[in-house]
């Protein structure tokens, strides 16, 4: 088993060490060969003989050897083992490599994406893609950590569930089992995790996966993306605010990532439109955008419904949301409908929307209401909320939450210019699989087991 990474070997001057990795880079010199050997932790020049003639770049070897000091006038200040190398004894390949179809020594945006993505299991070889993935997983560690310590319990939610009015269209999955009946993959865990408050868990987060089936843009993976959710019983908006506040405050900080403002200042929606033009801005400077430097601002007092091009109403961010206080009469009285305000708050960072959240409508008739201003029918109601209004009945406490999207804010914290170059394997921008071949016809016979005929 492998126990000690490159970065390591500095750390091991005067002794015989094994390693294992990737053939980076080679120098042939006649009797002499130089190669760097790379891991996930950086690279290590090595100096061979006759034997690493033979060895083409990205083989995979085993090589024991000597750690040497390098000379002052050899040293690599580029290199975090720059002042060593290491002298060979014995090397193995572990496997040959074929020419590979793209080079993985650049930082590939010079590369087609959809080539980058056909071969997304080298791609992420480079040392750009995979200081982001790690930067990925330090970054939800350390959510885990800040929210366990608030006393927070994480829980999955279900995967296959039923279609929501969340905005976007639902990817449909049909069942075997109830012939012509259809699951949605969830556009995200709102209406559990609301059950999860009138269940009493009262703190409650996921790293959840949600599925949108929308165009997708730079700024929005298409398909599936990745967002904290998070939901808390008993808070006002401003307990939620706070919170996630402090949560980003003490997360960014443990990362040295710099941040413009603390505490974020809170703009109203007709302050950020008369100000911005827009309900998501960038509050930095040119010098603090080259910097990198993150902006936090809080976006409250929206306007709970809009009219739809038909002449009737919509909600403009989530029908689960409650009205704020003074509201709650109009609201249950279908009146004044277009001046009702939500609660609904939204964190913007670096002109992107990176989360968003309300308190939620924790009476059967709030709910209820909204829908009836939507225009649905009572029969509708009950068809697709009937669920959620009968467990409003039962005690439903006072709650309210956000979901931060992981894959933006990640996004804005690299500087890189597209969502996809933060997750691992993402679709493509024509919405197909990287490496596999989804989506892809399906047998006749799957066809008919699960009752769908296919119409040309």
């Amino acid at each position: 088993m492998k126990t000690l990474y490159i970065e390591q070997t500095i750390e091991k001057v005067g002794k015989e060490i094994e390693l294992f990795g990737w053939v980076d880079s080679k120098r042939d010199h006649k009797n002499i060969v130089f190669i760097d050997v790379r891991d996930r932790t950086g690279t290590v020049q090595v100096v061979g003989g006759e034997n690493f003639k033979n060895l083409s770049t990205e083989d995979v070897v085993w090589i024991k050897g000597l750690v040497k000091k390098r000379p002052d006038k050899l040293v690599n200040p580029k290199l975090k083992t720059g002042t060593i190398e290491i002298e060979a004894k014995e090397i193995k390949i572990l496997n040959k490599t074929k020419p590979l179809p793209l080079p993985v020594n650049t930082d590939g945006l010079e590369i087609d994406e959809e080539v980058r993505l056909k071969y997304r299991y080298l791609d992420l070889r480079r040392p750009r893609m995979y200081k982001n993935l790690a930067l990925r997983s330090k970054f939800i560690d350390l959510i885990r950590q800040y929210l366990f310590k608030e006393g927070f319990l994480e829980i999955e939610t279900p995967i296959l569930s039923e279609t929501t009015p969340e905005g976007a269209r639902d990817f449909i999955v049909p069942s075997r089992l109830q012939p012509g009946k259809f699951y949605a993959l969830p556009q995200s865990p709102q209406q559990y995790k609301q059950l999860l408050m009138i269940a009493g868990i009262e703190k409650y987060f996921q790293i959840a996966r949600c599925f949108r089936d929308e165009d997708p843009r730079a700024d929005r993976a298409y398909g599936e993306f990745t967002q904290l959710d998070l939901e808390m019983s008993f808070v006002k908006r401003e307990d939620v605010m706070s919170l996630i506040e402090s949560m980003v405050i003490n997360v960014y900080e443990k990362l040295k990532i710099p941040l413009k403002q603390k505490p974020f200042p809170v703009f109203t929606y007709q302050e950020a439109m008369k100000k911005f033009g827009a309900d998501k801005f960038d509050l930095r400077t040119e010098e603090e955008k080259k910097k990198n430097i993150q902006a936090f601002a809080w976006v409250i007092d929206f306007p709970f419904f809009e009219k739809t091009q038909e002449g009737g109403w919509t909600f403009t961010h989530n029908p689960f949301s409650a009205p704020k206080p003074e509201f709650m009469k109009d609201l249950l009285e279908k009146k004044n409908i277009g001046n009702i305000l939500t609660t609904q708050y939204d964190l913007v960072c670096n002109g992107y929307e990176v989360g968003g959240g309300s308190i939620r409508n924790h009476t059967p008739e709030g709910l209820k209401a909204v829908f009836e201003i939507m225009g649905l029918s009572n029969e509708e109601i009950d068809l697709k909320f009937g669920h959620m209004i009968e467990a409003l009945s039962y005690g439903a406490p006072p709650h309210g939450g956000i979901a931060p999207g992981i894959d933006r804010l990640l996004t804005c914290i690299t500087g890189e210019k597209n969502l996809r170059e933060v997750i691992a394997m993402p679709m493509t921008s024509g919405g197909k699989t990287a490496i596999m071949k989804a989506p892809s016809a399906v047998k006749e016979e799957k066809l008919k087991e699960l009752g769908i005929k296919i119409l040309k």
